[in-house]
C-alpha cells in the first residue's frame, strides 16, 4: 500500500451557493495509482481513503469525475477552518487507500 503526496487547489463547486462543496483534485498520476491500488470500482466508483492536509486527519472518500478522468477530495468544512483554506488556496495533501487500519488522531 503505498502513501500518496501532492499538492492541489482549493477549488468551491458552487461557489454562489451558502455551504457549497470544497473539493481538491487528485493529479492524474495519482489518480491512476490509486486506481490501480484499489481494484475493480465498487458502487459509484468511490475509494475509500485517510487524508492528512497540514495537522488535520480524517478518513473521507474520493469520487470520480469522468469529465477530467480524475479523483476529486471532498475538503470538509472542520478541516478548512483548522487549517483556514479557502477556495484559491493549495494545500499538501497525504492520503493512503483507507484498509479499516486506525489512522491515529483522525479529526
Amino acid at each position: 500500500m503505498a502513501e500518496h503526496a501532492f499538492d492541489a487547489e482549493v477549488w468551491e463547486h458552487s461557489p454562489d451557493e451558502p455551504g457549497s462543496w470544497h473539493f481538491l483534485t487528485v493529479p492524474g498520476d495519482v489518480s491512476d495509482d490509486i486506481r490501480v491500488e484499489a481494484g475493480p470500482p465498487e458502487g459509484f466508483g468511490s475509494v475509500r481513503v485517510v487524508v492528512t492536509v497540514g495537522s488535520s486527519t480524517w478518513r473521507t472518500s474520493l469520487f470520480p469525475d469522468a469529465k477530467i478522468g480524475c479523483y476529486v477530495l471532498p475538503l470538509k468544512k472542520a478541516v478548512r477552518r483548522a487549517e483556514g483554506l479557502h477556495a484559491g488556496d493549495t494545500c499538501h495533501v497525504v492520503l493512503d487507500l483507507d484498509r479499516g487500519a486506525d489512522p491515529g488522531a483522525a479529526t
